[in-house]
């Protein structure tokens, strides 16, 4: 899970397969690298059945989608003079169509001068990486902060500028295959991806109000908020907790572990006996079962994230804790 604690751009999941047709139509140096019959042999799978609910329809479009992006990244791997070549006449494409590029961006785009100006901005960066090819395949997405998007295991996605919190399941691994110098694991990734396509807006999440939290606001506090980003998984969850001058936050005990880090400001964390000071950047662990408490020092807004995982699925009772912390 990702939440963005400034401004953020993102790479998140495959576009619905409309858009990637009309990219196929609109972008010839694309065509020219993914391959003529790699495309003809994607439409004559996909046409007329890009929003279909049948769930056989959909699996053989998930397999048409995966040759057709795994022609993509082969051909950008094994032949690196026709990526460089397709990059060339992608960047002159972009730069001389302006706000026409890519039939003017595609159907859930702001414009083709926005497409045109990511494209040049990733090549600056990357030059000739077959990322900014990737970038016709996948959600573009932009956060404004305290928004947030969930990325399930073996989804695709790049995380392109701006800073996040990020949260995770445990993993053993991340494979990559652009927009970085590490090593590119191309037919792992075109082999263990899931190849859903899907709006960004099923991405998005949506944090509500977070119940098992009191919230305490002396008469000069104010803006002090608590809210929960819960993803569809029971592997953990997220409080931002932002205090106001001089607030107080209260935490109830849960069954499971915890994870606080300070992105804004400082104060204190409470917890048992114990009582530590928290600045940006600190962190703490909390044992499962202990009540928690964070005061504001009345300075500055005081911005925490909380990560944690209520083991056997809810909260439990209020049994006296040791305050490990």
């Amino acid at each position: 899970m990702t939440i963005a604690i400034t401004p953020f751009e993102g790479l998140c999941g495959f576009r619905p397969l409309a858009e990637i047709f009309h990219f196929l139509k609109t972008v010839k140096p694309l065509v020219d690298l993914v391959g003529q019959q790699a495309v003809k042999d994607f439409e004559d799978v996909v046409s007329g059945y890009e929003t279909t609910t049948n769930a056989n329809q959909i699996k053989r479009n998930r397999e048409a989608l995966k040759k057709l992006f795994s022609s993509l990244m082969k051909t950008a791997t094994s032949s690196p003079d026709k990526l460089k070549e397709a990059s060339r006449d992608l960047m002159d494409l972009a730069e001389a169509e302006g706000g026409d590029f890519a039939g003017e961006g595609g159907p859930s785009s702001s414009g083709g001068q926005e497409l045109s100006d990511l494209v040049q901005r990733f090549n600056q960066s990357f030059p000739g990486d077959v990322g900014c090819f990737v970038l016709f395949f996948l959600n573009y997405i932009r956060l404004e902060v305290g928004e947030a998007m969930f990325l399930r295991a073996d989804d695709i996605h790049a995380y392109l500028a701006g800073d996040i919190m990020e949260c995770m399941a445990s993993s053993d691994n991340v494979v990559r295959a652009g927009f970085t110098p590490k090593f590119k694991d191309v037919d792992t990734l075109t082999s263990m991806l899931t190849y859903n396509y899907a709006p960004i807006e099923e991405q998005k999440m949506h944090p509500e109000e977070y119940a098992y939290v009191k919230l305490d606001r002396a008469a000069y506090s104010s803006g002090s908020t608590s809210i929960l980003y819960d993803p569809p998984i029971e592997e953990f969850s997220v409080v931002k907790t932002e205090l106001g001058a001089a607030g107080r936050a209260v935490f109830e005990p849960i069954a499971g572990p915890s994870i606080i880090i300070c992105t804004k400001g400082g104060g204190w964390i409470i917890v048992g006996n114990k009582k530590e000071e928290m600045r940006e950047g600190y962190v703490y662990f909390v044992g499962a079962t202990a009540e928690c408490t964070l005061e504001g020092r009345g300075e500055t807004p005081f911005v925490t994230f909380k990560a944690f995982c209520e083991l056997g699925g809810g909260k439990e009772s209020n049994e006296p804790t040791n305050g490990k912390i």
